[in-house]
């Protein structure tokens, strides 16, 4: 049966012949601090704008495609880099994108043009799409039962601290201005770190492959490229643009590439092929449903900190600085749970994603409360920032291993990589949704327009809550036990 087979295959310890019996000491934080860099610089650009627009003349489709090629380029290279890291070996694919985003890091920092750190931008963004499917599928393949859900829980701790203090850090950064170098020190922080990094890979990573070391389906791998492009692009220059023609058709397109797609790798795998998108992990009901689950989830969460960072910014008058201290509120609640989200896990199963879930909603409903009240200081909206992010730490891991225990080692590349693509096309999702919810209430943009947008917003947001909350009873009981 579909449910009890996967942990049986991914238990064995001959399936994974390549994996060492103990990892080595160092792994967990040298994949974390990869980890921690990516999910850092995918929110940190946020507070260097300004800066940007006046050092770079940036104009609006500037700043706007310095934001887009980086997340572009990420969505459309996730799936195929978990196939290559199967392939080629994941230690070499994860090495190789930490260079290559060092390198790209050090580009951007230094990049005396808009149009040249656009370039910059997207080869970072090749480079996290080769690194992060690698991380899961380490995570998954290197650890075991108790040690493999508390690695996935400081994985899911790493990640939203780097999404929730984000903005924080660049704006300390920002505020410090070391040396002169203003925005750019955003990007720089990341050479030193990435090189120390890189030197620990070698002793840290043990090195692993698919068991059966599949070829890559090339013709798979530019259909779901096209595919993703024509989804993700219009989805993040759709509403800025105003939906021009060009949107619509590659919107309309994709369901048809998606569809070739799909019969093509049914053909391929019937004739001994291996699918760059393997068929057989979406009639798994525990991947199947995860997958739709982490699309809900990150649409909400993307869209939040857009609209929160807008609305206390641009609604509330705050600078980056004391906008990123009101993210550390949310962090703060992050920090509580996440670090125990483990132990939550096997207490609860699956439903401990579903109560984070509907912790959330609470928080945003207070947040909503707060931000109803006329005249209410900031303080009013710290509590349910608070709560939030009591949620998010209690989701975010839990709904990871969720979907990864149960995945078969031949298929760990492969689903790794869909996983992450279904973060950033979900946070595409919701921003692109989000987005016209609270610029189309915007109205003429005062303070009482920002109020009333971030209010909307936030009823949309406790929607994609508890349906996160309903997708979850869709989920397997219980979670595999490996080893």
């Amino acid at each position: 049966m579909a449910t009890t087979a996967p942990p049986t295959r991914s238990a064995a310890p001959a399936a994974e012949p390549t994996a060492p019996a103990a990892p080595p000491r160092g792994l967990l934080p040298v994949v974390l601090i990869s980890t921690f860099m990516t999910s850092l610089d995918f929110f940190i650009v946020n507070v260097a704008i300004p800066s940007m627009q006046q050092q770079l003349g940036a104009g609006p489709a500037g700043i706007q495609w310095i934001m887009a090629a980086f997340s572009l380029a990420l969505a459309a290279g996730l799936v195929s880099a978990g196939r290559i890291g199967d392939i080629a070996g994941r230690r070499r694919i994860f090495a190789l994108g930490l260079a290559l985003f060092t390198a790209s890091s050090a580009a951007c920092g230094l990049a005396p043009t808009v149009g040249l750190l656009i370039a910059a931008r997207a080869v970072q963004g090749l480079a996290c799409a080769l690194m992060a499917p690698q991380v899961l599928v380490i995570l998954r393949t290197a650890f075991q039962g108790k040690a493999q859900a508390k690695a996935f829980a400081m994985y899911g701790l790493t990640m939203g601290i780097g999404a929730v203090f984000g903005q924080l850090i660049g704006g300390v950064l920002i505020r410090l201005d070391l040396f002169g170098l203003d925005w750019r020190t955003c990007f720089l922080i990341n050479v030193p770190v990435g090189l120390v990094t890189l030197l620990l890979v070698g002793r840290s990573v043990p090195e692993s492959t698919a068991p059966q070391r599949p070829r890559l389906d090339n013709i798979g791998v530019a259909l779901v490229t096209a595919a993703l492009v024509t989804l993700v692009l219009p989805l993040i220059e759709g509403r800025s643009e105003g939906w021009p023609l060009w949107t619509l058709l590659c919107l309309a397109a994709t369901p048809v590439l998606l569809a070739v797609l799909g019969v093509h790798q049914y053909r391929h795998g019937r004739a001994g092929g291996h699918p760059v998108v393997e068929p057989t992990l979406f009639r798994e009901r525990p991947f199947s449903a995860g997958m739709v689950a982490q699309l809900a989830f990150w649409a909400g969460q993307a869209s939040f900190f857009l609209v929160l960072a807008l609305y206390l910014q641009q609604g509330r008058g705050l600078d980056a600085l004391a906008s990123g201290l009101i993210f550390m509120v949310i962090g703060g609640g992050y920090l509580a749970t996440s670090m125990y989200a483990h132990l939550l896990s096997a207490r609860l199963g699956r439903q401990v994603i579903a109560v984070g879930a509907l912790v959330m909603v609470v928080g945003l409903g207070l947040l909503r409360a707060a931000a109803d009240s006329s005249g209410s200081g900031i303080g009013w909206l710290l509590p349910g920032l608070l709560v939030d992010g009591i949620g998010m730490g209690m989701v975010i891991a839990p709904l990871t291993g969720t979907i990864l225990g149960r995945v078969s080692p031949e298929l760990a590349g492969s689903a790794s990589g869909l996983l992450a693509t279904g973060q950033q096309v979900g946070s595409a999702i919701g921003v692109a949704l989000i987005g016209n919810v609270f610029y189309g209430a915007l109205g003429d943009g005062g303070a009482t327009g920002f109020g009333h947008a971030f209010r909307l917003s936030l009823v949309v947001l406790i929607g994609c809550e508890l349906l996160l909350a309903a997708l979850v009873q869709l989920l397997p009981r219980q979670t595999a036990k490996a080893g």
